[in-house]
C-alpha cells in the first residue's frame, strides 16, 4: 500500500519548517490533489478521484526532487463538477465558476506563502470539471500547471481500458485504488461485477451527459473484477511521469 500522506504532506510542516524549506534555495513546488465526491460503482469510495490524485502526487515526489525541486503535497480539493452523476446517491457537484475561483485562490495563497509553482493534479475527468480546473491557471505562466490524463500526450501512456473510455470505476481506477489503499475497495462486491463496455468518451461525444442516460445503472463502466494492485502501481508510475512532465514543461526544465 502506498501512503499518499507521506513526509511531503503539508500537514507535517509547521510555519517554521515551511519557512526553512522556502529559504533553503530549492524552488518549492506544491502539488494540489483535485478530485470529486462522486459515485464509483458499488465497490469504490465516493472519493476515488481524490485517492488517485493523492497517490499520484506521492509517487511523483521523487521525480521532482531529482530535478532539484522541493515538493509539498497540499491538502486536496475534494469537490468538483459532477453533473454526470446526477441522480446517484453521494454525488456532490459545485458550479464550474465556483470551482475555478476557489482553485485560483488556493494557487495564489500557496504562491504568496512561498511556493514557486503550484500544480493542480486532477483525476476527475468530467469535461466541465476539467475546463474549470484549467481556467484556474489562466495567465499564470510558470506559476502554475495542470496535470490531468485527459490530454492525448498522457492518455496514450495509460491502459487499454482507459484509452477505450470505458473506465469509470473499472479496471483502471480500481487497480489504482487497490495500489494506494486496498481498504477502500469492496473486493466481494467488485468480484461479482460483470464488465460494462460503455465508453464515457463516446457517449459524451454523442451529447449523452449523465451516467443514467448512458446506461450505467450502477455508476460504473469497464471491468473492475479484472483489477490488480500490480497494474495500479504501474499506472501510478505513469501518472507520476505526467505530473513531472507538466511541471518540467511549465518551468522550462523539459
Amino acid at each position: 500500500m502506498i501512503d499518499p500522506r507521506g513526509s511531503h504532506d503539508l500537514a507535517h510542516h509547521t510555519t517554521a519548517t515551511f519557512a526553512a524549506l522556502c529559504a533553503a534555495g530549492r524552488p518549492v513546488v506544491a502539488l494540489v490533489p483535485v478530485g470529486s465526491v462522486e459515485p464509483h460503482g458499488p465497490h469504490l469510495s465516493l472519493l476515488t478521484d481524490v485517492v488517485i490524485s493523492r497517490g499520484a502526487c506521492a509517487r511523483a515526489t521523487a521525480l521532482l526532487e531529482a530535478r532539484g525541486l522541493a515538493v509539498v503535497i497540499a491538502p486536496p480539493v475534494p469537490y468538483g463538477v459532477t453533473d454526470c452523476a446526477t441522480g446517484f446517491a453521494g454525488a456532490v457537484s459545485v458550479p464550474p465558476a465556483v470551482l475555478t475561483a476557489y482553485l485560483r485562490a488556493v494557487i495564489e495563497g500557496l504562491r504568496v506563502a512561498g511556493c514557486a509553482h503550484v500544480c493542480l493534479v486532477n483525476n476527475h475527468l468530467e469535461p466541465a470539471h476539467d475546463a474549470a480546473v484549467r481556467a484556474a491557471i489562466a495567465d499564470l505562466g510558470k506559476g502554475a500547471s495542470v496535470a490531468c490524463p485527459l490530454t492525448r500526450r498522457w492518455a496514450r501512456t495509460l491502459s487499454p481500458e482507459f484509452k477505450s473510455g470505458a473506465c469509470h470505476a473499472g479496471q483502471y481506477e480500481t487497480s489504482i485504488v487497490l495500489a494506494v489503499d486496498g481498504a477502500l475497495v469492496d473486493d466481494a462486491a467488485r468480484a461479482a461485477l460483470p464488465p460494462v463496455p460503455i465508453s464515457l468518451s463516446e457517449k459524451l461525444g454523442a451529447g449523452i451527459d449523465t451516467f443514467a442516460a448512458m446506461g450505467m445503472d450502477r455508476a460504473y463502466s469497464g471491468d473492475p473484477a479484472a483489477a490488480t494492485a500490480a497494474e495500479g502501481l504501474a499506472l501510478l508510475d505513469r501518472l507520476a511521469a505526467m505530473i513531472d512532465g507538466e511541471i518540467a514543461a511549465a518551468l522550462g526544465l523539459a
